[in-house]
């Protein structure tokens, strides 16, 4: 079957070569030239992957981004013509998981595409399928977390956080670590991403947040043993 994109972008012909190079690929494209039509199309279709511009007529990226994370976890790359730092950590912050600024190549954009899926579909289980700790499953063949019997809504890449500390306790993890594990080798963004995703993770894991501590100077650590 194949994967379907929402293409959220107001230039037409920015919009059409998008949408080509994604269709030549084998995707299934829908667009959309507004916010507020992006919101309601989100409302109604499950979606692979959003590729979503941040400014655009009747409602701004960043809002749509928001709508949309109130209850999907939808792996959304933004792409925006604004490359100032605080404008990408503000898309972070309302739930991005990827972000590109204009101009940029086609080929790039597909194969960030084609790399947050492949993570987010990921192969590489653990016994069953499913990562422990005390308190936290991850199962990684359904993507579902649990946190003390109860089901937690993650990002993508606040998923692929989690994962990546799951299968890395005690290991002190520097954030240049993370950011090329967990964004990719050929992401090259700002360090504070990390700290801001981690913020949010724990703002989620409740009493467990506990278990990524933070190594002064060095980086972050998973270990259960942590107290509160």
């Amino acid at each position: 079957m194949k994967k379907s994109v929402l293409i959220v972008e107001d230039e037409a012909l920015m919009r059409e070569v998008i949408k080509d190079y994604f269709e030549n690929a084998g995707y299934e494209v829908h667009e959309a030239a507004d916010g507020q039509t992006a919101a309601d199309l989100t409302d109604t279709w499950d979606f692979d992957l959003i590729l979503l511009d941040i400014m655009l007529p009747e409602m701004s990226g960043y809002s749509v981004c928001r709508h949309i994370r109130r209850t999907k976890d939808t792996p959304i790359i933004m792409i925006t013509a604004r490359s100032e730092e605080d404008d990408k950590l503000t898309g972070y912050e309302c739930g991005a998981d990827d972000y590109m600024t204009k101009p940029f190549s086609p080929k790039v954009l597909l194969a960030k595409a084609q790399a947050l899926l492949k993570r987010r579909d990921g192969n590489v289980c653990g016994e069953n399928g499913v990562l422990t700790a005390e308190g936290i499953s991850v199962n990684e063949l359904s993507h579902t977390v649990q946190v003390d019997g109860e089901y937690v809504e993650l990002t993508p890449k606040e998923y692929d956080l989690l994962v990546y500390f799951l299968n890395n306790k005690e290991k002190v993890l520097s954030r240049d670590l993370l950011l090329s594990k967990v964004w990719g080798y050929d992401y090259f963004g700002d360090l504070r991403t990390v700290d801001t995703h981690i913020k949010k993770l724990r703002a989620k894991l409740g009493e467990r947040a506990r278990y990524i501590k933070t190594m002064i100077k060095a980086g972050y650590k998973f270990d259960e043993s942590a107290e509160n």
